[in-house]
């Protein structure tokens, strides 16, 4: 449990980059005994969230002053797809939960002491469709509205939610933001989340039924997108100036590399054995298989190693202090959202090439490739909502920019 108010000072012991992942490596295995209840269930196991506490796993993004790590983004991805390489679902859950430390840290620092002040282990879910009905009250807003996809739900005591706030004057553009709840003001609705991938993430439906959510607890995406959130004054390093919506699109692409990861070694795993009934021919000496075993290791590495160098360059701009031009923004929102599709397609080349071996619920192949299709449904995953703003950015235009 934390003190009343935040730490004025660093933990007492930060571990490395290389600390972290290895903690995520260890826990591997475990992650892949739990995965079969873990879907079952429909939720990531209580089991693994201790285990992600006690790793530290969920302070990476924290700010320093709430005892977080406050480290360089890559290390929470790596950590991220690591965990993935165990169960996707769990993954995802890390990646999602664990990234909204840095969006709390943008919030007015009034909202961060009621989520933090009594105990900075507290952990946040979410679900952005703009789908929440918004009145304006005194000091505040009234809300309403049931939101899917609020991703670990169960497992968290606040949640953040998306509406657009309507115009006071007519002629007015509506507002975006995310608004922040405690479990009080919201029931969370576990039956309708009934997928055939990704089930174990308990992205459960939030219903709230006219709540009051004062003004200090909201976020403006304008203010995420310009880099003018109201939490950096307390919050005053430069992680905390990237783009929130980079930092959050990374969160829902990176647990594929995890999950693609899997489906590579399940393949090679189901290769050294399998010999076609049909054809007495040996999948170890099939040069078909070999070259979809090839493409998907390539060109999953060619990717990872893109999305590393994006946050070594967003990084360097915000401790140089400078803004980020918006066509490497574009490009890199392109590029994540790329991620799901390209790995999903070559999973799905590497399972037709494994016969009947494959489509068994008990293939360890199976699970990574339904997990892989369900993730490319996340709005963030479409490349195709980002080709707008990546013509845009390379004709020196700028067309919308709604989540860069």
């Amino acid at each position: 449990m934390a003190s009343a108010v935040p730490s004025t000072t660093a933990p007492e012991s930060i571990p490395t980059h290389e600390e972290l992942v290895a903690r995520a490596r260890a826990m591997v295995p475990v992650l892949k005994e739990r995965a079969r209840k873990c879907v079952a269930d429909r939720d990531v196991p209580a089991e693994s969230i201790a285990e992600f506490q006690e790793a530290g796993f969920f302070k990476i993004l924290q700010p320093k002053r709430w005892g977080g790590y406050e480290m360089h983004p890559n290390v929470f991805y790596d950590v991220q797809k690591t965990l993935a390489e165990g169960c996707m679902s769990t993954g995802w859950m890390y990646g999602v939960v664990g990234c909204h430390p840095y969006e709390l840290a943008l919030f007015h620092d009034e909202a961060q002491q009621e989520v933090w002040s009594e105990d900075t282990s507290t952990l946040v879910s979410s679900s952005y469709q703009p789908v929440g009905k918004v009145t304006h009250a005194e000091g505040g807003y009234r809300l309403s509205g049931r939101w899917g996809f609020s991703t670990g739900s169960v497992h968290c005591k606040w949640v953040v939610l998306g509406a657009m706030v309507p115009p006071k004057n007519e002629g007015d553009a509506p507002d975006m933001r995310a608004f922040l709840l405690p479990r009080k003001d919201y029931t969370i609705d576990r039956d309708a989340w009934q997928v055939f991938g990704l089930q174990g993430t308990g992205s459960h439906d939030v219903i709230v039924d006219d709540v009051f959510v004062p003004a200090h607890r909201t976020h403006r995406a304008i203010d995420g997108f310009l880099c003018t959130n109201p939490g950096q004054k307390e919050n005053d390093g430069a992680l905390y100036t990237l783009p929130w919506a980079q930092v959050f699109m990374r969160s829902v692409s990176t647990a594929a590399f995890g999950g693609a990861r899997a489906a590579v070694n399940a393949a090679i795993e189901i290769m050294q054995s399998r010999v076609s009934t049909n054809t007495g021919k040996a999948s170890k000496a099939d040069p078909f298989l070999h070259a979809a075993i090839a493409k998907a290791h390539a060109q999953m590495t060619e990717m990872e190693n893109t999305l590393r160098l994006t946050f070594e360059d967003l990084m360097g701009y915000a401790e140089r202090g400078e803004p980020i031009p918006m066509e490497k923004r574009t490009l890199y929102a392109y590029n994540s959202a790329s991620v799901v599709r390209r790995l999903a397609d070559m999973v799905d080349d590497m399972v037709q090439l494994l016969g009947g071996r494959a489509i068994y619920m008990s293939s360890p192949i199976i699970q990574p490739w339904l997990d892989l299709n369900a993730g490319r449904a996340h709005v963030a995953n479409d490349p195709n909502n980002r080709t707008a703003d990546l013509i845009g950015g390379i004709l020196g235009e700028q067309p919308g920019f709604t989540f860069l």
